[in-house]
Parts: structure tokens; sequence; C-alpha cells
């Protein structure tokens, strides 16, 4: 499960994780080295957005518990979905709810989950300023000075991060551009056949939900300095 499959995590073909069907070699090894196993984890991937696949891992972690009599932990890791487009509703948290109460949890375990990314993307965004604009046959392009330098997503795995043309708000968004940055890649992409009014050199563009994975992946590569990163608290508006 992911929105992207370089960020699956679970399945034979992912490098993490233990297979179920390894859980009776597991348990030998266990027993032979006398380990107390006291919590299990599992994560699926990310971006996930049906709430039923956190409920069937912890279905699956019940099953084992009398396998492991000692564990006071279930993790079920994180990986809820963030909405990108403009038109996707908000993970449904109610659903999970529902769906993992109406599980029978012993009372000595306790249940986590890690909302990770959830929690922080949409509390920034990444400015950049348009250095050119290109046409080549079919295609128009559309230059910034950030590229994955400073947001990796979108060369990494293809991830989807909305755009808006702040400088040209009146604006309707007629023009399709292909949104690159400035690094020596042609990966360096950070979106594709995105709708945006009639752009020219200077304007600013805001690309949304970049408060998860953006500076924390950033880089100088190219010798190229990534975007600043500025917090602006409310309470000293």
């Amino acid at each position: 499960h992911g929105h992207h499959r370089k960020v699956v995590t679970m399945g034979e073909a992912s490098k993490f994780g233990i297979p179920l069907h390894q859980i009776p070699a597991v348990l030998e090894q266990v027993q032979r080295l006398n380990i107390r196993v006291t919590g299990l984890h599992a994560h699926s991937g990310s971006g996930v957005r049906d709430p039923s696949v956190w409920a069937q891992q912890l279905e699956q972690f019940l099953a084992l518990l009398k396998d492991f009599p000692e564990v006071r932990v279930i993790d079920l890791g994180g990986g809820l979905g963030v909405p990108e487009r403009r038109d996707e509703a908000p993970f449904d948290l109610d659903q999970l709810d529902d769906l993992l109460l109406a599980l029978d949890l012993p009372e000595q375990v306790s249940l986590w989950l890690e909302p990770g990314r959830y929690l922080v993307s949409e509390a920034g965004v990444l400015l950049a300023r348009v250095t050119q604009i290109k046409a080549k046959a079919q295609y128009a392009y559309l230059g910034a000075d950030v590229g994955m330098n400073s947001l990796l997503r979108p060369a990494l795995y293809g991830a989807f991060h909305d755009m808006v043309n702040l400088s040209r708000p009146e604006l309707p968004s007629t023009e399709c551009y292909t949104v690159v940055g400035p690094i020596c890649e042609s990966g360096d992409v950070l979106g594709e056949q995105r709708y945006l009014p009639p752009s020219e050199e200077g304007d600013v563009l805001l690309i949304a939900n970049a408060g998860a994975y953006g500076r924390v992946m950033a880089s100088h590569y190219n010798r190229r300095e990534p975007a600043r990163e500025v917090i602006l608290d409310a309470l000293d508006a």
C-alpha cells in the first residue's frame, strides 16, 4: 500500500519486514535465544488512504498474540494519507477509529500509530521564483530557482505537490507547464502537466504540502543552496 512503489514497505518485493509465513522460524529463534518479544510492529507504506489497511494489520497481529504472550505494544506504523489534489477528501480518521475499536484488543496491550507526515505536511510550503519560460515542440517548461535540492519527493518517487502562482491569482490557469528546477538532472522535475496562469520570469510559485520530508531531504547537490526554512509563529502575528 502507498502512493508509489518506492514507498511501499510491505510484501515480498520490499526489503523491509518479516513475512507471516516465516513466523514459525522466528519463534524457534526466539525460544532458542530466550528473547522476550514485548512489541510487534508493521508499516505498510506511505500515503495510504484506506483506513481498513490498519484494521487488517491489527487483525493479523491479534492472531499472533498466542505465540507472543509477552507483547504489550502493537505498533501499526504510519503512512496516513494526506490530500494532495484539490478534489481529494481528507483521510477519514473517524472510520479508522471505528474499525480499530471494533477489534478486541487485550487490556494489557497498547495500540500505537505513527502519524508522521500527516501532522506536518500541510503546515509547510515551498516558495519558488520563476527563472525562465521555455517551449520545445509540444512542451512548455517553467523553470524555477528551486528543485530537487530543496524538495526531493517529486524526483524520488513522483510525489504530487499542488502549485499556485501567487503573482497572478486573478488569472485563470490556462497554461500547461512542466515545472522544473535548476539542477543538472533530467529528473529534476517538480511537476508535470501543471495548469497555471500564463507565467513570467520573476513570478512566485507556492508549492504545497512541503512541511514534511522537505528540508530534511534537502542537499547542496550541484553546489546549489537549498531553500531557507522560515518558521512563522501564529502567536507572534
